[in-house]
């Protein structure tokens, strides 16, 4: 595999999606209830070409959601990351979880490490996050990690979506980091 970032805080690794992956996106990717605000379940197949398409930003890119593990079980927890697809409403750090990995912090704890390898070694100005109104819990992770409701948005084709935009600049989330 390319040498491609890794990111490691205290309790996640956070890497390219690989093809041992797949058992994980297909479990998120199947629950109705994870997949609520991300366009709904899909089958195993389905997954293994989102995961396929997230490892191909990597490739493209060199960055793209990483596939989220736990550093002790080596589980796959979820995709976290920084997202910017062609017709994108701007440079994004997402997030989604499975669900059994809800309410841990994995969420917050991860979003901060993209962050700071966006902000930092991608050179972005701002980071966002695309987010439906009635998400309550992303919005809640976009306000923890100091984001705030930015302007209406909508999701480029085949998507097409209208959603809120969340973020903030890279000297905000610096400030904010200096006094942590």
């Amino acid at each position: 595999m390319p040498d491609f970032p890794v990111l490691e805080t205290e309790r996640l690794i956070l890497r390219c999606p690989q093809e041992s992956d797949l058992d994980g996106f297909a479990e998120m990717m199947a629950d109705e209830e994870a997949m609520r605000f991300l366009g709904g379940a899909k089958p195993r197949a389905e997954a293994w070409r989102v995961m396929a398409t997230l490892a191909g930003s990597f490739a493209i890119r060199g960055y793209g959601l990483f596939s989220v593990i736990d550093r002790v079980t080596a589980e796959w927890l979820g995709r976290i990351g920084p997202w910017f697809p062609h017709d994108w409403p701007g440079t994004e750090v997402g997030w989604g979880l499975k669900r059994s990995a809800w309410g841990q912090g994995y969420a917050a704890e991860a979003a901060a490490a993209a962050m700071d390898f966006a902000f930092d070694r991608l050179g972005w100005t701002e980071v966002i996050h695309t987010i439906a109104p009635a998400n309550a819990p992303s919005i809640a992770v976009a306000k923890r990690m100091g984001s705030r409701y930015l302007r209406p948005g909508r999701l480029p084709a085949p998507i097409d979506q209208d959603l809120d935009v969340w973020g903030q600049t890279r000297e905000e989330w610096r400030a904010r980091r200096a006094l942590k």
